[in-house]
């Protein structure tokens, strides 16, 4: 790798940092004879994270930061004066190749800034794609982030070659979105959106009839949620998401905390760091809907419209609904177990197995993988102490409980040293007096 390529790489890897939707989705793109690469694995598609919990699995790069777009919240706005850089089709396939015969990527994410045209932008990456599944026959995971407002052709030809495509929604009200970023709409967003969905359920019934035909982004569709750089609440985006979760296509929607990239643009809020806490908040919920059967207006409405920041949407759910709780769990059925606090998909299932064979004690549920710190207080079972439930204390004492901070034993032998206020002076006393 020369100095110019290398210089190329770290400019257009920090600009493709805050793009948040690249997790793998667990794909079957086997090894040819002659093919470099694989999506199969132990585990698919192997991921790092970083420390504070962000998915950078794959190769994550742009083919330029250059574009012609002015979004308020975004790093590579045109009007920024930052370091820009693009590089060639051939380079990016070359660097990816070399990448992954040296076992550093198990595939690509690949993005870009607008530049020209939207359908200029789409055209140069998808020879990129192409290149790397023909000429190198690469069989490794791809991501490629569609770009707003490209042409249906195009976004044929891209799915053809992608495991999985992605259009960014990003901010989740067309007024905002308009806001923040003027040249943008939701025609533009939605309409390649359509036409991957499309494209998709044509593959499948080609599929049907024809053994051999081509798969069509086998891995679905994505796409990510900006939170914190407008004012929507929790409510309104967990309405969206549950929207876009309609869509046959749609695998996955990511909610990425604000990040102050552009602090001097008087349309953001004036925050220090990323929402993190809040971001997490809403993957939780996420879950809800997607694995335990909530709907997005059970977790939130407008009498609650953003999560609670200090307990999880479902344990918060359950508080404000004592009338379901106690749940017998020798007779719930699959649904109502999925609503207890600490009691996870696994564990309702081994429940529903493991209660045919007898009467559950808390420490048989502890061995299948309940949380009894929060279960406890809403289910029903045969050693739970008396008078435990939700229904006996209140909710509000629940919610105490469950949220005053961890006391540490004192080490058996440590002294304390206690003032005495009359003379203020101290007496030493042994932790276990």
């Amino acid at each position: 790798m020369n100095e110019a390529t290398l210089e190329k790489l770290k400019v257009l890897a920090e600009s493709a940092k805050y793009d948040v939707s690249c997790s793998s989705s667990g794909t079957v793109r086997r090894n040819t004879s002659g093919g470099v690469g694989n999506t199969v694995g132990g585990m698919g598609i192997c991921h790092s994270f970083t420390e504070d919990g962000r998915c950078i699995a794959l190769f994550k790069i742009m083919l330029t930061n250059f574009c012609i777009y002015d979004c308020a919240y975004c790093l590579n706005r045109r009007t920024n004066d930052i370091r820009r850089a693009t590089f060639s089709v051939s380079e990016l396939v070359e660097l990816t190749i070399e990448f992954y015969r040296r076992n550093y990527i198990e595939g690509l994410f690949l993005s870009s800034g607008v530049v020209r045209h939207p359908d200029y932008t789409m055209e140069r990456l998808i020879r990129v794609i192409k290149e790397l599944r023909t000429v190198y026959r690469f069989n490794g995971y791809i991501h490629l982030k569609s770009i707003p407002g490209s042409s249906r052709e195009l976004i044929n030809e891209a799915g053809l070659y992608a495991d999985r495509m992605s259009v960014n929604l990003e901010i989740p009200s067309e007024q905002n979105l308009k806001l923040l970023a003027p040249e943008k709409d939701y025609r533009t967003v939605f309409t390649p959106m359509r036409y991957i969905q499309q494209g998709m359920l044509q593959s499948l019934e080609d599929r049907r009839k024809f053994r051999h035909a081509p798969r069509f982004v086998p891995a679905g569709q994505s796409t990510q949620v900006i939170v914190g750089a407008s004012p929507e609440n929790d409510c309104d985006i967990l309405r969206i998401s549950a929207a876009l979760y309609q869509r046959p296509s749609m695998k996955r929607v990511y909610y990425s905390g604000y990040i102050p990239v552009n602090d001097y643009d008087l349309r953001l809020p004036a925050v220090q760091q990323a929402p993190l806490v809040r971001e997490n908040r809403l993957y939780q919920a996420d879950w809800l809907m997607r694995f335990y059967g909530f709907r997005a207006d059970e977790i939130t409405d407008e009498h609650h419209p953003n999560l609670e920041l200090e307990i999880d949407p479902k344990l918060a759910w359950a508080l404000r609904h004592p009338e379901y709780f106690p749940v017998d769990i020798h007779t719930a059925d699959y649904a109502m177990l999925l609503r207890v606090p600490g009691i996870g998909t696994k564990s309702a299932r081994l429940i529903l197995a493991a209660r045919r064979y007898g009467r559950l004690t808390s420490s048989q549920l502890k061995k299948i993988g309940i949380v009894m710190k929060k279960a406890q207080y809403f289910i029903v079972c045969r050693e739970l102490p008396l008078h435990t439930s939700i229904q006996d204390i209140s909710p509000e004492a629940v919610r105490q409980r469950l949220t005053e901070p961890k006391k540490r034993p004192l080490p058996e032998n440590r002294q304390l040293y206690i003032p005495f206020p009359e003379t203020h002076d101290g007496i030493l006393l042994r932790s276990d007096v």
